[in-house]
């Protein structure tokens, strides 16, 4: 008889999962972020906000691919204790590279880079930074509905 992981264990895992599914998607996201701002470079902010109209709809659906595909290569329970540590430490983490990026590659200090947040194209992109961070407890909710 299989018994159910122990609660450690299970946010041990949900925590390494969390690790994998930034690291998946924030590659994707790199290549395609890149993409934009080359092709739209220095642009205004109206044309900002149509390349991330463009690029959020593609980033959420690889974003749905890999968070199902995390789930189940690493056994991630279906409670929503792992399910939400496991979308936190993915958004903590993914937070954290948009800063240190903001603060190596533009030279924004902190304030500078929250200040970006007031922008539309920004603001939904961390909105959709929030629907990432939420794939594992929608998909769980998903699956339920099933």
């Amino acid at each position: 008889m299989a018994t159910a992981p122990s609660p450690a264990r299970a946010g041990a895992t949900a925590a390494l999962a969390g690790i994998a599914y930034f690291a998946l998607v924030f590659a994707i996201g790199f290549v395609l972020g890149t993409a934009r701002t080359v092709f739209a470079g220095d642009a205004a902010a109206s044309a900002r906000l149509v390349g991330v109209l463009i690029e959020l709809p593609i980033m959420l659906w690889a974003s749905w691919i890999v968070c199902r595909f995390v789930v189940r290569r690493l056994a991630v329970a279906s409670a929503i204790a792992p399910r939400a540590v496991m979308g936190g430490v993915a958004f903590a983490l993914l937070l954290l590279a948009e800063w240190c990026i903001g603060a190596l590659l533009a030279g924004r200090t902190p304030a500078q880079q929250l200040a970006l947040y007031r922008d539309p194209s920004y603001a939904l992109g961390l909105a959709g930074q929030t629907v990432f961070a939420l794939m594992p407890l929608l998909q769980r909710w998903q699956r339920q509905r099933q």
